[in-house]
């Protein structure tokens, strides 16, 4: 019975920066930008495991893959993984810095036994060159059928290129701090096959995610990447760049002499990205959407200007209560001045005088009254003598 274990594998079409040492194999794309085409070098190699009804020790894919290693050294593979793995073989995936090393490689694997300490049965080992991504594309698409509408013509003979994992800061002006990539970059950079009629990148649009739902922008290894469609003018230009393309890397390459190749994702646009329908569709859906923005700003606006006449008027109340409170003080600070006017006069020996000479004052009114009080009283009793006397 066979029993092995699977390590975690990456997706086949997972985009990885590394580093390359050997950029003899690549190619010119854009030297302004110090940009480059490099061949993606990979190998195949399938263990073959053997038919057996006995059963058999259990054993993990990294010890066929040790003894992979073994059987290239000193020469090394830039990467390796594993690819597939079923209960007939082991398969896995192995990248080097140029062809002529895998060819190498292939000639030192292929046919080849490995021994596992354990097993009686040997394992053999087959290399073989791994195809690209994509085929290529028919040239029979090349020439466009003579009938028909100029619609059904472009159906028939795609002339766009849909890019996917392209490096943002590789295609931003030099010296600039933004991550943003610039449109006049790409264009220059890919119109080395020939003249290009449409450009589109979605990320820089910034009603493109709203439109569509998808974000169009990512980040691998900390390199953030972005998607961009391209159109030729002439399908031979586009058919160019499809084969130019097909299985390569995009390298750049320092002033330090250092190089960086990226994996990329290249196709033909089967989507009809830029043709009249789509391009109408989208102006539609941005103009829909313009014009939400535009209402929302105009509520934003209008909820701004309320804010601010609420602030007045919360600011104008916070002043008249200011007021008020201040003249309260004013007048509590009045009151509490008088308070200690009097204070002072009560505590003064002028006020004692004061109070003498009240007191001498009220004493003579007294006795004046009582003088007076007096006279009237004995003139009312002279009246009644003399009414006596007359009876």
């Amino acid at each position: 019975m066979k029993m092995f274990f699977c390590p975690p594998r990456f997706p086949e079409d997972m985009m990885m920066i590394t580093m390359v040492y050997d950029y003899s194999e690549a190619t010119a794309l854009c030297a302004a930008q110090h940009l480059y085409l490099k061949p993606i070098a990979k190998l195949m190699i399938s263990v073959l495991l053997p038919e057996s009804t006995e059963p058999m020790r259990s054993f993990l894919n990294l010890e066929v893959l040790d003894q992979l290693k073994s059987l290239i050294c000193p020469d090394q593979f830039t990467t390796v993984q594993l690819s597939k793995s079923t209960k007939d073989f082991i398969r896995f995936e192995g990248e080097a810095d140029t062809r002529s090393l895998v060819q190498i490689l292939k000639a030192k694997l292929h046919g080849k036994i490995i021994k596992l300490n354990g097993l009686k049965t040997d394992l053999k080992v087959v290399a073989s060159d791994s195809q690209g991504e994509w085929e290529h594309f028919s040239k029979e698409q090349e020439t466009p059928s003579s009938d028909g509408a100029d619609e059904q013509d472009c159906d028939k003979s795609p002339d766009s290129i849909y890019f996917e994992g392209l490096p943002c800061k590789w295609f931003t002006p030099k010296g600039s701090r933004g991550e943003k990539p610039c449109e006049e970059i790409l264009l220059v950079v890919f119109e080395c096959f020939g003249k290009i009629k449409n450009v589109d990148i979605p990320m820089l649009d910034p009603y493109r995610e709203a439109m569509t739902g998808e974000s169009f922008g990512g980040f691998n290894f900390g390199l953030q990447t972005f998607e961009a469609f391209i159109q030729y003018q002439e399908s031979s230009d586009f058919i160019k760049a499809m084969e130019s393309l097909q299985g390569m890397k995009l390298m750049l390459k320092g002033e330090d002499a250092k190089a960086l190749v990226y994996n990329i994702k290249v196709m033909f646009d089967t989507t009809k990205h830029f043709s009249e329908g789509a391009i109408k569709s989208r102006d539609q859906e941005r103009l829909k959407l313009q014009e939400l923005e535009e209402e929302r700003k105009n509520k934003r606006q209008e909820e701004e200007a309320e804010k601010k006449a609420q602030e007045k008027r919360r600011k104008a109340r916070l002043r008249r209560r200011a007021l008020k409170e201040r003249d309260r003080h004013q007048r509590r600070r009045r009151d509490r001045a008088k308070v200690e006017v009097h204070q002072e006069l009560y505590s003064s020996e002028e006020w004692e005088e004061r109070k003498f000479l009240l007191a001498q004052r009220r004493m003579e009114a007294f006795r004046l009254l009582q003088v007076l009080l007096r006279k009237i009283t004995f003139v009312k009793n002279e009246k009644r003598v003399m009414c006596f006397e007359g009876t």
